[in-house]
């Protein structure tokens, strides 16, 4: 479809790295360890589990066309299904 992936995460590179090798990324991860875009983009977040608060990232996925415009915003997406909800756009 034409379109360029970007992942995000506030882990550190060299995590980062070990994560992308293993799972087989074939697409750039960036790192935010100062959260800085992460927060710009709303997705540092407080998230609850299991009884406990703590500051993290909601998964999200952002559609950006060409000319830098978000055209779609995914919150909270699903890993098995989310795939099939990009391309029914």
């Amino acid at each position: 479809m034409g379109m360029q992936i970007i992942g995000c995460s506030a882990d550190s590179q060299q995590k980062q790295t070990k994560f992308v090798e293993k799972h087989g990324f074939q697409f750039p991860m960036l790192c935010d360890q100062s959260h800085q875009m992460l927060e710009d983009y709303g997705v540092w977040q407080l998230k609850k589990f299991m009884g406990r608060e703590y500051m993290g990232i909601v998964r999200s996925t952002y559609i950006i066309d060409e000319k830098g415009f978000i055209e779609t915003i995914f919150v909270k997406v699903k890993t098995k299904s989310h795939a099939l909800d990009i391309l029914t756009l």
